[in-house]
């Protein structure tokens, strides 16, 4: 008959089990290495998962910087340094309306008047607003952008000619995010003039 004895630890901290024969005792060793085996396997899943996950943003970011190169070559922008003798310039005469009183469901707007005053086209791009209850719409020779908001993503652009002008409407729709009181809104227009790069047309309110 053999006698089943368990000891916790030998000299190597590896458990032992002991049978006993009569008077002879016979060791039975059970290495760590399953335990070391174990942990080195959940090490490699683990540097696997954040391996993965790097390649996954690496990606993402290429195909992000893809996107925005496409998207400024799509939209076909010139550009020029302040040095340049030839350049378009952008002339405002005035980038803000006070459009008075209104209501919560009223929708009051503002026109400005954007000129070309220099030698070479001016265009402009990346219309968006300070608010969804705000949009831009530009009309250059009779023709008429998309209305532009807060998260406006396109690649439109208009081109003024030389001596021409465009016109910015600024759309306010207090309803759309209704608050009272005195308000600010703005609307963002890229250019291609180097000297007046982003314009930003303000409107104000007091909404009752």
């Amino acid at each position: 008959m053999f006698r089943c004895l368990y000891s916790s630890q030998n000299l190597n901290n590896s458990p032992v089990k002991i049978a006993v024969k009569g008077g002879i005792n016979m060791k039975y060793h059970y290495p760590e290495s399953s335990a070391k085996t174990g942990r080195f396997s959940t090490d490699k899943i683990i540097l696997a998962i954040i391996g993965g996950l790097t390649v996954i943003a690496l990606v993402v970011i290429v195909l992000f910087s893809a996107n925005e190169q496409k998207q400024a070559k799509g939209s076909n922008i010139v550009s020029y340094t302040v040095n340049d003798p030839d350049k378009p310039q952008a002339s405002v005469a005035s980038v803000f309306s006070d459009l008075g009183n209104m209501k919560v469901k009223d929708e009051k707007s503002a026109d400005f008047v954007i000129e070309n005053s220099g030698n070479k086209p001016l265009q402009l791009f990346k219309v968006s607003s300070s608010c969804d209850c705000t949009v831009g719409i530009v009309t250059i020779d009779g023709q008429v952008s998309p209305e532009f908001g807060m998260h406006s993503t396109n690649n439109w652009s208009g081109e003024i000619q030389p001596g021409k002008k465009a016109t910015l409407s600024v759309i306010y729709r207090p309803y759309i995010m209704p608050v009272s009181g005195p308000v600010t809104r703005e609307v963002y227009v890229s250019t291609n003039d180097p000297e007046n790069k982003l314009l930003t047309f303000t409107v104000k309110a007091i909404v009752q």
